[in-house]
Order: C-alpha cells, then sequence, then structure tokens
C-alpha cells in the first residue's frame, strides 16, 4: 500500500476511534492536555526529535533546550493548576508523605552529586512527574479523567506507531547496538514501545471489563468497540516490539485485576493479599532465585537475560556511596561509569554497545546507584504505603482499586529487569498516579463522580468543592468523610 494512502487511513482510524468513545455526559478539565502531552512526549520520543533538531553533546548530558523550554512550559502551568486546587493538593500530598520524603531527599543528595547543576535540573524535571499526576487526581472528575487521557494517548500513538513501522522504516524502525533490526513505532526503542504500551493497555482492558460489567453505562456498545479495537492494537503491538517483560507484566497485571474483581475475592477483599503476594514471589524467584533461565527461555530471551546479569554485576561496585549513592539521577555522569564500563569490556563486552549503556536494566539497582541504600528504603516505603493504600481502595471500590494495585505490582515486578523508577519514564508516572489517586479514593476525593450535588432548593456544589471547603477549614479527616459519604 502507498505511504501515503496509509496515512490517510491511519488518520481516519484514529478520528473514528474517537468518535466511538466519545462521552457527552463526562466534563473533564481542561487541564488535562497538560498530562496529556507531558505524558505523550515521554511515551513517544523529544518534540526536538520530532521536529529533527541535531543533538550535541552539550544535550546528551543537559538535554535539549528547545525539549526543556516545553517541558518548563507544561510545568509551570502545571504547577498554577494545582495550586488553584490547593484543598484538594494539600490534602492527598500529606496523604503520600513518602512520595515527599523521597523527594525531598533527593533535593538533598544534590549537594554531593557529581554535577549539582546538572542534578537540579533533573529533579526539577522529576517535580513535573508528581504536578502532572496531580492535575489528573485533583479532577472535578478524576476516574473518568483517568479513563478519557489514557485513553486518547493509546489511541493517538497506537495506529501511529503500526503505520510507522508497517510503511516508514525510517521513523518506526530502527537497529539495536549490535546490529539487529528493532520495532520501535513513535517511540526510541523496543523497550520504549513496549512500556507504552504496557501502561495504557492496562486501562484500556479495564475499560473493557468495566463496560462488558455494566451494561448501563451511556453509548456503551460504541464505546465498548473502540476500547476493544484499542485493545486490538496493543496486543499487536507487544509483538512487534517484541518486549518480552512488556508481554509478561501486562499479562500478570490484567490476571491480578480479572482475578481481584472475582465474586469470591471481592466478598473478602482480604484474599487479594494473597493474590498479590502469589504474583510477586512467582516474578521474583523466577528471575531471581535460579529460576530465571527457564523463564527467560519462555519470554524468547537468553539465560543471562540479554545480559543484564553482567550489567548487574558490574554495575554495583561502582556506586562511590552504597548508603546515600552518587546523587540524585547522576551516577550515570559520574565517574563511577567509568569504572562500570571498564569491568564490561574486560569481559569481552563489544566497545559501542558498552558506550551507549545508560541505566542498570533493574529499577531497584538503579535507585541504589543513586540514592544508595537509603533510596532502596524509600522506595520500599512508597511500594508498602502505595499497597496498603490500593488495598483500602479496593475495599471502598474493587472496581477501581484492582486498576491501582494492578499498577502497583506491574512497576513493582517491570523494575526487575527495567529502570522502572527513573523519573519521566511512563512507568514511574503510573505508579505515582496508581498511589496518589488510591488516596483519593481512601479520603472519599474519588467517588461516584456525580458532578452536582443540591444542597438546598436553589444552590448546588460539587462534590470536589466541598471537598476543599472542609480541608481548608481544617476539619479532621473523619469530618471530611463524612461530608463526602453525605453527598
Amino acid at each position: 500500500m502507498n505511504p501515503s494512502v496509509a496515512s490517510l487511513i491511519c488518520a481516519c482510524v484514529i478520528a473514528g476511534l474517537l468518535y466511538l468513545d466519545r462521552e457527552k455526559t463526562v466534563h473533564v478539565s481542561r487541564a488535562l492536555w497538560l498530562p496529556g502531552i507531558w505524558i505523550g512526549i515521554i511515551g513517544s520520543r523529544p518534540l526536538s526529535s520530532w521536529f529533527g533538531v541535531s543533538s550535541t553533546v552539550y544535550e546528551q548530558t543537559e538535554g535539549s533546550p528547545f525539549d526543556a523550554a516545553v517541558f518548563g512550559v507544561l510545568l509551570t502551568v502545571a504547577i498554577v493548576v494545582v495550586i488553584r486546587r490547593k484543598g484538594r493538593t494539600r490534602a492527598l500530598l500529606l496523604a503520600n508523605w513518602p512520595i515527599l520524603i523521597y523527594f525531598l531527599f533527593g533535593l538533598v543528595s544534590i549537594t554531593w552529586s557529581y554535577d549539582p547543576g546538572i542534578t537540579f535540573k533533573h529533579w526539577i524535571k522529576a517535580i513535573g512527574d508528581v504536578a502532572m499526576v496531580l492535575v489528573i487526581a485533583t479532577d472535578a472528575q478524576p476516574v473518568a479523567a483517568i479513563r478519557r487521557l489514557v485513553s486518547r494517548i493509546g489511541m493517538l500513538l497506537f495506529p501511529t506507531s503500526v503505520l510507522f513501522i508497517k510503511y516508514f522504516d525510517n521513523l518506526g524502525r530502527g537497529y539495536t547496538s549490535d546490529g539487529l533490526l528493532m520495532n520501535t513505532g513513535v517511540t526510541t526503542n523496543k523497550n520504549s514501545l513496549g512500556l507504552i504500551v504496557l501502561v495504557v493497555s492496562i486501562v484500556v482492558l479495564w475499560n473493557v471489563r468495566s463496560l462488558l460489567v455494566h451494561k448501563d453505562e451511556h453509548n456503551r456498545n460504541r464505546r465498548l468497540v473502540a476500547q476493544g479495537i484499542l485493545l486490538t492494537f496493543g496486543v499487536m503491538l507487544f509483538w512487534m516490539a517484541d518486549c518480552s517483560t512488556g508481554k509478561a507484566c501486562f499479562i500478570l497485571g490484567s490476571f491480578l485485576m480479572i482475578a481481584s474483581n472475582l465474586h469470591a475475592i471481592r466478598r473478602r477483599p482480604a484474599r487479594v493479599h494473597a493474590v498479590c503476594l502469589t504474583i510477586l514471589l512467582i516474578s521474583a524467584s523466577a528471575f531471581l532465585l535460579g529460576g530465571q533461565a527457564d523463564v527467560a527461555n519462555a519470554l524468547g530471551r537468553k539465560s543471562d537475560m540479554s545480559g543484564r546479569t553482567e550489567i548487574w554485576a558490574a554495575v554495583i561496585p561502582a556506586v562511590p556511596n552504597s548508603i546515600v549513592g552518587a546523587g540524585f539521577e547522576s551516577f550515570w555522569i559520574s565517574p563511577g561509569v567509568k569504572k562500570f564500563q571498564r569491568t564490561l569490556l574486560d569481559s569481552g563486552w563489544y566497545p559501542p554497545l558498552v558506550k551507549v549503556l545508560n541505566e542498570a536494566h533493574n529499577g531497584y539497582i538503579e535507585v541504589y546507584l543513586n540514592s544508595g541504600w537509603i533510596g532502596i528504603s524509600l522506595i520500599a516505603l512508597i511500594l508498602t504505603c502505595g499497597y496498603g493504600q490500593a488495598y483500602k481502595a479496593f475495599q471502598r471500590d474493587p472496581e477501581l482499586g484492582s486498576l491501582f494495585l494492578a499498577y502497583i505490582a506491574v512497576a513493582a515486578v517491570y523494575s526487575i529487569t527495567e529502570a522502572g523508577f527513573r523519573f519521566m519514564s511512563p512507568s514511574w508516572i503510573f505508579l505515582l498516579l496508581a498511589i496518589v489517586s488510591a488516596g483519593g479514593v481512601t479520603l472519599g476525593l474519588f467517588g461516584s463522580e456525580k458532578p452536582k450535588v443540591r444542597t438546598s432548593r436553589h444552590s448546588t456544589v460539587s462534590r470536589t468543592d466541598l471537598f476543599d471547603e472542609l480541608i481548608m477549614t481544617r476539619q479532621p479527616v473523619s469530618a471530611v468523610r463524612r461530608g463526602l459519604n453525605s453527598i
């Protein structure tokens, strides 16, 4: 098929999906454009790459000034939005204090980083992830905001990725450092493509299940068609990208969502602990306790996880300080990288491949390199407290809570073989979104999402406005919950 014709068909498919999935009864904030653009760029490729801006050595360490300007504008506007929603913002931040401590430690760690100037810029960008999550979570209809935002991102990126792979080799395909052909779609490598497909497809599957269960949903049939087509695109791209970690994590996350919504578990929510624990133990033991060869072969990999175990063995001794690490997101610009590279070269690694390595391919080791054992402890605290909040959300709303549990479990498993906790990464953003949103459910901010509540014969008040009023008047949490439950 002619590429121009294929492009026209792709545009029609995107327009058709948007038309089928429209919901006239849902009114979300226009501020959702901010996280939509932010995640859309992170989930594809930098704007400087789209516009063909050349890369320099300076940009490889500090980033493109063009990209920095765009992210700076998005971050500034997002901060203005969350400040205007200060009641909900304050409540969500206090409910998720482990995240605040993690970023505070990251700010302090700038003082011992190799280049504090660059590291501080990285920290500012990392704050952008939190700001975008808060824009979503403080929306007047946060659940609808998640559904719409993630679906729109998928409807744009998924068909475009297939188009690029099939008809535009220079855009949708590339080569690995050892010369192997890979499908990249709208991203820059197959793992990035697998990751954005993973985080979007989890919500899409959740949407499909919800529409199948709730037969009274507005415009259910055409929305189900749109979400079903989008899910089909996601499954196709998993195999096109040949991202083993993404495929495995999608299966695990899907199993957790479906299993936790079974009647036997919804009737006794505590049983979800057993499901989550089983998933985590199977995954961890398979990759770390001697079973990785069988699992790797099943996923189409070598028993050394495509060289990951050699990378881990070489990079761990290169950390400058095991307690506090090299500083926030700064190990890969520190002198420790030279030691790491020498170790791999001495073991016979291909020099061009060693030169381009800039991650440990393990989220926990990546945190250890930058923040040491203190960082590992804080990540463990975030995951533990986040899981606790997601479980409480599951008790209040099993359908919504199952989505948050799936994201937390997937992030924990994904980070075994990929750098899942890096800032400005889809896996990290959606982990934060799941944890912060779960806190919103436990506070009563996420609920039935009726846009207006009648308080008298002549006045109405929104659920979120009432929440803000209760918070700003410093009412105790119990009073906040009673006020919201009275709606």
